[in-house]
């Protein structure tokens, strides 16, 4: 049994130890790697988030989708839902504020919320992953209780979900419980990897 508490802080040690030159680098070097794949071209409802404890930036790939005409969503923690999340749309001007993580996020209001399976990509935020599609996350276990439907669905429908991180995040194997919803790709500094082969269409 892999002790997940050691790796996760091992890997987030190396991922914050990176230092501003590196970071940027290899941030711009995935944004690039994605711009140009099928995957990213083909969506049009987006959802990213802003980068925290050194994880890679996706602030120049947000520029890129506005300017593309797409919409980006960020994710918002919810007040009714224990380590839920929901989506709001974010555009250049919009408001943001910091929330119990220290995050910046959108002003939470319902009527801004999109329903999930109207996303077509799923940029999420991850500390390690392997080559099955396994993710471990920072343990608080947001993304997989909100997208547990995926768990459940009978034929392929949205959305994607595409881990984001930097390449020595990957390890051997991940140990996994029934809970978890496994990533459909991965976007590092040197490419896309599709781990299903597929993705759900965009548009």
């Amino acid at each position: 049994m892999t002790d997940l508490r050691s790796l996760r802080q091992d890997l987030r040690t190396q991922r914050r130890t990176l230092d501003e030159y590196e970071q940027s680098h290899k941030s711009q070097r995935a944004v690039q790697q994605l711009v140009r794949h099928r995957v990213f071209c083909a969506a049009q409802h987006i959802a990213c988030y802003l980068p925290n404890d050194g994880e890679l930036d996706l602030r120049p790939l947000i520029d890129q989708a506005w300017a593309m005409g797409k919409t980006v969503y960020l994710p918002v923690l919810s007040s009714l839902h224990h380590n839920h999340l929901h989506f709001m749309p974010y555009r250049p001007d919009d408001v943001l504020v910091r929330n119990r993580f220290g995050i910046p996020e959108p002003v939470n209001h319902s009527r801004r919320m999109v329903d999930l399976k109207r996303l077509d990509l799923v940029l999420l935020p991850l500390v390690g992953f392997d080559s099955s599609g396994n993710r471990l996350g920072m343990g608080g276990g947001f993304y997989d209780r909100s997208f547990a439907f995926l768990r459940r669905r009978q034929c392929w429908f949205k959305p994607g979900l595409l881990g984001v991180a930097y390449d020595f995040q990957e390890v051997k194997k991940l140990d996994t419980s029934a809970w978890d919803v496994p990533l459909n790709g991965v976007m590092t500094e040197t490419g896309v990897r599709l781990f299903s082969g597929k993705m759900p269409a965009g548009k």
